[in-house]
Parts: structure tokens; sequence; C-alpha cells
């Protein structure tokens, strides 16, 4: 319960920390009767697009989901039938390909913004063809673990090792396949950038959501979480 609070409220602070950046927390009330001098910046700032906030409250669930799945993880490994698993070393091999991947996303978002279509593309390919390489690597990761006798149905730590980086492989397969129509559609050659601005910043927000969960997945395997978890029932009591 003490890793869903924390997470959760770690999302809302994200979430609430966005929606100020995008003035949606304004009291319109409360200025119309002021004589303001015009803000050049507001009068420049678009609306937010209903699929972006769409995609934060898809994230929020999204969260929530790992949230509790995790705190499944600390409950079911008191018990007395569970012993740990190694981790592979591929691990760190794709947990390295996945964050080159979301700062390659981020090259792009900013290649988007400014129009640079001859640097958006090889940034579009570079992410995409790293979020597929982490993938094949977790798959890999599977079969090296299964050849070494480390079985789905061995012991509850396995079961769950399995369940949690297929459910976030599955998750990062659904973000490929907007990617690569993002990608396809850069290439175009009557594409314009504009058109491209909105697909490539939700590629990158979701690129970099999904990075997050990883890491916290990763440090769970690794067993650094336990420390981390500690430090949270020490603070919330």
């Amino acid at each position: 319960m003490n890793v869903i609070l924390v997470f959760l409220a770690a999302i809302g602070a994200i979430i609430f920390w966005w929606l100020s950046g995008q003035r949606l927390t304004s009291k319109p009330w409360l200025e119309t009767g002021s004589m303001q001098l015009p803000d050049h910046h507001s009068a420049d700032r678009q609306p937010v697009p209903a699929v972006k906030i769409g995609l934060f409250v898809f994230l929020g669930v999204v969260g929530a989901l790992f949230s509790l799945a995790v705190s499944a993880y600390f409950i079911r490994m008191a018990s007395a039938d569970w012993w740990g698993m190694p981790v592979p070393r591929l691990l760190w091999v794709n947990t390295a390909a996945l964050a080159l991947s979301s700062a390659a996303l981020q090259w792009a978002k900013r290649e988007a913004r400014h129009g640079r279509m001859e640097a958006l593309r090889p940034a579009l390919v570079t992410g995409l063809a790293l979020a597929v390489f982490f993938l094949v690597g977790q798959i890999q990761a599977w079969r090296e673990l299964t050849a070494a006798g480390y079985v789905l149905a061995d012991n509850p730590a396995n079961s769950f090792f399995y369940m949690l980086t297929g459910l976030h492989g599955l998750h990062i397969l659904g973000g490929l396949a907007v990617l690569t129509h993002t990608t396809v559609k850069a290439f175009a050659t009557d594409v314009a950038p504009e058109r491209l601005r909105l697909s490539v910043d939700l590629s990158a927000i979701y690129s970099h959501f999904m990075l997050a969960v990883w890491l916290l997945l990763f440090a769970l395997f690794a067993g650094w979480a336990n420390d981390f978890v500690d430090l949270c029932r020490t603070l919330l009591k």
C-alpha cells in the first residue's frame, strides 16, 4: 500500500505540474475584470490538444496498474516459497537501449518543433530501431533464463518477472505501432513538419514514461528497491 501511495503521489505531482504549465489551472473569472498588459507568450501558446490530455489520463491508468503489480510483488516476496532469480546481464544492455531510444525521441521532438525534417527523420529511425532492439533483447533474456531452468511456473519470483516484463513489453509494442506510423509519414515527400509535431511529441512523452516504468522494474528485479521501500515506510509512519 505504501508503494502505491508513493507512486500515485508522484504521478499526481507530475500531472499537476504539466497542467499548471498549460494554464489549465488558471481562473479566468478572476482575470476578466482586471486590466492586464498583453502577454505575448500566452498569446502564442496553443490550446492543449484533446489527444494529449487523453494520453496523460491513459498513462495515469497504466501507472496505477504497474503500482498495483509492484505492490503485489513486495507482498508476495515475503512468502516462504519465494526465492530470487538472477538478473541477466543482457538487461543492462536493454536498459541502455531504451534510454537511448527515449533520448532520440526527445531529439526528434526538438527537431520537429523547429521544422528541421533532415534531422527529424534520422532521430525517429534511431528511436524506433533502439526500441525494437529493446524488445528483441527482452525476448533473448527470457530465452536465457528458461535455458538456465528459471521457467515461469517454477516459483513466484519467476512468474512475477515474466508477467511484469511481458506487460511492459506489450506497452512498448503499442507505442511502437504509433512511432512506426509517424516515422513512415516523416519520409513522405509532401509531409509538413507541423503535421508531425503532435505525433512526435506524444511518442516522446510515451517513451519517457515507459523508460521510467522500466527503471522502476529493473531496480525491483535487481533488489535495489528494497531500501527505497523501507525508507517510504519509515517516512509514512
